[in-house]
Order: C-alpha cells, then sequence, then structure tokens
C-alpha cells in the first residue's frame, strides 16, 4: 500500500510563513500589482478606513467627558450629559456608516483582484510543458489556485485594512495619552509592553502546538482514507492489525499535541487574569491616586483606561497581523513561483507560412536521442531514424519500457529532443506553429480520460464548433451511436467523473468518435485496445479502421494481432530499432524480437 500520509501535505505547506525582507516584499509587490487596476475603489476604501477608524478614537474621549459631566467636572466647552450622549450614538452611527463602505469597497478590490490572480494561474497551467507537471504533484499543483489564493483573499480584504487600524490606533492612542496624563502613561508603558510580550510568545506557542494537532489529524485521515480505498488488499494481505496500530499510533501523536496545547492554553488564561489584569489594578492605583491629587479627573482616568485597552488590543493584534503577513508573502511566493515558469510557445501569432498550413503526414525522425529532463542520465531513445510516408499506417512494438510511446510524445513537442531533427511534411518541427502541428494530430490512448459533462461534449472536444450532425456522424463512424441511443438522453447523458459510468469498450469508442471529428492528418493510436474484451475489441477496432482511412497512422500496439495489417512495422528494443519490414516478413525471421513476441503471445493466448 501506498503510504501517503507519510509525504508532504500541499494543505499543510501552503501555511509556510516567509520573512518579511526586501526580497520577499519585492514579490508581494508585484502580487498586489494586481490590485491596480481597481485602484480608486482601493484608494476609496482606505478613505473609508481612515474615517472609521478615526470615528473609532473620539469614542473614548466622549465617554470620558460623560463620566466628568456626571460628576460635575466638566469643562464649560462640554458640559450637556445629554449632547455627549447624542454625540456617542452620532459616533456609532458613523463608525457603522463608514465600516460599511470600507467592507463593500475593499471587497469589490478583492474579489476582482483575485479573480484576476486564479485567472492568470489557470491559464499559466494550461500551457505549461508536460515535463512540469511531472515534477510536480496534483495537490501540490492545485493549492496554488486555492488555498494559496484564498490566503491571499484575506489579506487583500482583511490584513491589510485591519493592519492600517491598528497602527492607526497604536499611534493615535499613544499620542492621546501622553496628552491626557504623561506620568500614568509612562507608568503604563512600563508595565504593559512586558505583559504584552508575554501574551504574544504564548499565542505562539499555541498555536504552533495547534498546528501540529491539526497536521497529525489530517494523517490520521489519510489513514483512514486509503485504508478504506484499499480494503481489499488489506484484507488480502491480512494487515487489519497493522493499519489498526499505524492509525492508533498518529492519533496518539494528535491526542498529545492537543493536551499540550491545553496545558499552554490553560496557563495563557492564569497569565490573562493574573498577569493582564494585575496590570490593569495597577494602572488603576496609579491613576486613582492622580485622581485624588487632582492630577486628573475621574473621566480622564476613565478614558485613558479604554485608550489602554486599545493600544493593548493594537499590540496583540500587530503581532497577529505580521504572521498573516508572513503567510501572505509564502502564497504570493509560490503563486509568483508558478507565474514565472516557462511555458509552451502554443497559441502564438502565426507566420506566414503557418497560416494556411496543411500537413499531409510525411514524418521523418532523423538521428533522434531522449532523455527525460528529470532522468538525464537515462537515455530512453537512442539514435531513432525512419521515415513515414503520408497515408501510410506504421505500427511500433517492442517490450514495455522500450520508448515506443516517447516517441509519438516527441512528435507531439511534449518534449525537447536531446539530438536529432524530427520533420513533418519536409519542415523541422521546431519551425512548425506548436498549436498548428498539434491541431493535425489526432489520438487514442490506452487509458481514455473523458470530463465528467455529457457525450456530446466529450465528441465535441475535438472540434468545440462542430454541427449536431457533424457529432452524430462522427459517433457513427466510431461505431457508437447504437450504444448512445440506447441511453435515454442519448447525446446529453452524463459520463460521470473521468468517464465512469460507461464502459472501457464505450469510453474507447468515444476517443475515437472524438478523433474522428477532428479529422487529423496524423493519427495515433496508443495500445487502444489492449485491455478490452474480445467483443468491444471488435467493435473497436472497426472504428479505428474506418479512423484510419486516408491518414498517417501510427499505432502502438502489444496485440500484435491488431497489427497485421500494417504497412510497416519497426521493433524497438532498449530505445533502438532493432527491426522493422511488414508481418508476414517480421515473423518469418525465426531468430528476430518480433517473432519471438509472436510466439510468447500465442503460447500466452
Amino acid at each position: 500500500m501506498a503510504r501517503r500520509g507519510l509525504g508532504s501535505n500541499p494543505e499543510t505547506d501552503s501555511t509556510q510563513k516567509k520573512p518579511i525582507n526586501k526580497e520577499n516584499l519585492q514579490k508581494g509587490r508585484r502580487i498586489f500589482s494586481y490590485v491596480f487596476p481597481y485602484k480608486f475603489k482601493f484608494i476609496v476604501g482606505l478613505v473609508f478606513l481612515a474615517l472609521s477608524s478615526s470615528t473609532f478614537m473620539v469614542f473614548p474621549a466622549l465617554t470620558g467627558k460623560l463620566v466628568d459631566s456626571a460628576t460635575g467636572q466638566a469643562t464649560q466647552l462640554i458640559q450637556d450629559i445629554n449632547l455627549i450622549a447624542l454625540g456617542l450614538f452620532g459616533v456609532i452611527l458613523l463608525q457603522g456608516i463608514f465600516s460599511f463602505f470600507r467592507i463593500y469597497f475593499f471587497a469589490q478590490v478583492s474579489e476582482n483582484a483575485i479573480a484576476d490572480i486564479r485567472r492568470a494561474l489557470y491559464a499559466k497551467f494550461v500551457v505549461l510543458p508536460i515535463p512540469f507537471f511531472e515534477q510536480k504533484r496534483v495537490g501540490e499543483i492545485t493549492s496554488r489556485i486555492t488555498s494559496d489564493v484564498s490566503q491571499l483573499q484575506d489579506s487583500f480584504s482583511i490584513t491589510l485594512a485591519e493592519l492600517f487600524r491598528q497602527v492607526i490606533t497604536l499611534i493615535v492612542g499613544v499620542i492621546i495619552i501622553m496628552v491626557t496624563s504623561v506620568k500614568l502613561s509612562l507608568f503604563m508603558l512600563g508595565t504593559f509592553p512586558f505583559l504584552v510580550l508575554l501574551a504574544f510568545i504564548f499565542g505562539k506557542k499555541i498555536k504552533k502546538l495547534s498546528k501540529a494537532t491539526q497536521e497529525e489529524i489530517a494523517k490520521t485521515n489519510v489513514i483512514v482514507e486509503e485504508t478504506l480505498q484499499a480494503i481489499n488488499v488489506v484484507k488480502t494481505f491480512t494487515n487489519e492489525l497493522f493499519e489498526i496500530g499505524r492509525y492508533n499510533r498518529s492519533l496518539s501523536k494528535a491526542v498529545s499535541n492537543s493536551l499540550r496545547a491545553s496545558y499552554f492554553r490553560g496557563a495563557f488564561v492564569s497569565f490573562i487574569i493574573i498577569g493582564l489584569f494585575g496590570g490593569i489594578v495597577l494602572v488603576l492605583w496609579y491613576g486613582a491616586s492622580l485622581v485624588e491629587s487632582g492630577e486628573l479627573t475621574i473621566g480622564e482616568l476613565v478614558q485613558f483606561i479604554i485608550y489602554t485597552t486599545f493600544i493593548g488590543a493594537s499590540v496583540g493584534g500587530l503581532g497577529d497581523m505580521y504572521g498573516k503577513v508572513q503567510a501572505s508573502l509564502g502564497a504570493a511566493d509560490r503563486i509568483l513561483e508558478i507565474l514565472d515558469e516557462p511555458v509552451e510557445p502554443s497559441h502564438m501569432a502565426l507566420t506566414p507560412a503557418d497560416e494556411n498550413l496543411k500537413i499531409a503526414g510525411n514524418i521523418q525522425y532523423q538521428h533522434v536521442a531522449f532523455s527525460y529532463p528529470t532522468r538525464q542520465d537515462i537515455a530512453v531513445l537512442k539514435d531513432i531514424s525512419f521515415q513515414i510516408k503520408a497515408g501510410e499506417k506504421v505500427a511500433l512494438v517492442g517490450p514495455s519500457g522500450a520508448g515506443k510511446s516517447t516517441i509519438v510524445q516527441l512528435l507531439m513537442k511534449f518534449y525537447e529532443l536531446s539530438a536529432g531533427n524530427i520533420l513533418v511534411d519536409g519542415r523541422n518541427i521546431k519551425d512548425i506553429n506548436l498549436t498548428q502541428l498539434r491541431q493535425n494530430i489526432g489520438i487514442v490512448p490506452q487509458e481514455v480520460l473523458l470530463f465528467g459533462g455529457t457525450i456530446r461534449e466529450n465528441i465535441a472536444y475535438g472540434r468545440p464548433e462542430a454541427t449536431e450532425e457533424q457529432i452524430i456522424q462522427a459517433a457513427k463512424k466510431a461505431n457508437a451511436y447504437n450504444f448512445i441511443q440506447t441511453f435515454p438522453e442519448g447525446l446529453d447523458t452524463l459520463v460521470g467523473e473521468r468517464g465512469i459510468k460507461l464502459s472501457g469498450g464505450q469510453r474507447q469508442r468515444v476517443a475515437i468518435a472524438r478523433a474522428i471529428l477532428k479529422n487529423p492528418a496524423i493519427l495515433i493510436l496508443d495500445e487502444a485496445t489492449s485491455s478490452l474484451d474480445s467483443e468491444s475489441e471488435k467493435l473497436v477496432q472497426s472504428a479505428m479502421d474506418e479512423l484510419m482511412k486516408g491518414r498517417t497512422s501510427i499505432i502502438i500496439a502489444h496485440r500484435l494481432s491488431t497489427i497485421r495489417k500494417a504497412d510497416k512495422i519497426f521493433v524497438i528494443e532498449n530505445g533502438r530499432i532493432v527491426e522493422e519490414g511488414n508481418h508476414e516478413d517480421l515473423s518469418l525471421n525465426e531468430n528476430g524480437l518480433y517473432a519471438n513476441l509472436l510466439r510468447l503471445q500465442f503460447e500466452l493466448s
């Protein structure tokens, strides 16, 4: 069984943070450039944020004036309780209005900017070369457009606004308490930062342990998922107790981390009760002594206490904001990593030579050598040379791993050649527009992957602008229309994820219909009947015979019975062509690899 749960988890990887330095800030600025098209709304949102923060800071001052007015200590300027109360209601009303517009405009900016980032990422994904997808896990790639982008969305809509608010609150709050009472301010500032620092340390430790707990819980979920998916394998190898032990060990780690987190949470609550409230009591004690000496009024003390609470919340919030900014920079870094990847030169402007390109189907391989980018030390193909005339049916046979599929992948420019050239109609494929080249090549793979929509949509994928009649004709030529008509919804039948609602033979015939509709000059059949039963194979083979008419066809086959009618057969072994000829000639060479493969298949059958 695969031990996927023991590897890295894309979801947890996405929480990695980046230090705030010049390089990462520059990357953050690049991501923030997606906000520029909406800069007017962003500026309006900032204005309302500033207004909201300003009105928020007026509230404690009016509260203090209300207390002074009630105790007869109000100034001549403001002493009417009713007037002050109305002022407080006015502040609350303005705060609500400003907050609404702040959220509205920031939401407009963040939703549109995030949508642009998602569009850019998806557009990048589909034009990245095949080697990129071979080196990355699907979960890792999709996490870029899901969790990483969501992380940025929080930054655009919440984190930036909150960071701005906390900074304003901190600066304005410190200025006001210093104006209110320098003595009390210095006393508070001498004790408060120490308490906030301890709170920050506690919070960081708890967050770390909580994250570790979540990671362990995620691992236990993976164990459950893969065990249940492969329950037949578990029972076949009588590994029930092994899996129970594996789950229990992972769960025990999660419980251990959770208990440690609970210990720190309990200590943190005790610290808050004793330390933070103790500090507030000290400030109240010293403030009361200043009131008693006449240096402060009761209202000013109340005002001071509220502002101190605001300042403390801002300092604590800045620590959390700093962590969120780090996480956002990490997400931005991973997104830019994708956006900076080199792409395939597809859908580029056509040269005059390619505008009306019509490929006849003459193919020539000249001393082609190839090694996969991830395995440069292993030569997959070595000095491959052969020629196919337009309209010929050519078969590639040989043991698994000989390089048959690689030969056709190179024709479609999925990879760059290590050496040699491939010519189509006398032109090097390097000089042919990639989109034009692939539009003239059709493929029917061994494992057909259909999209989860309807049969109609899957056939039309070969030519999205095709008419209903063209789709039906393609289905008929592929021997697919008969079984399609047996479904109540006909062409509108949903095939399910990856085509799971259709049988193997039905999926193959839908793929053949798709290729027929595309009408390519060059056709690749990659072991298209190797996994089918005899009845399905007969129907699919008949459809393929129809499909191959008038086209250059390259057939990759393990069942040698399916290539007896091929014009030419190339036998591949260890990345080289060791034999070539038609079926009759090759089968007569008793010492040849082809004849040996024939004997093995005959014995097995």
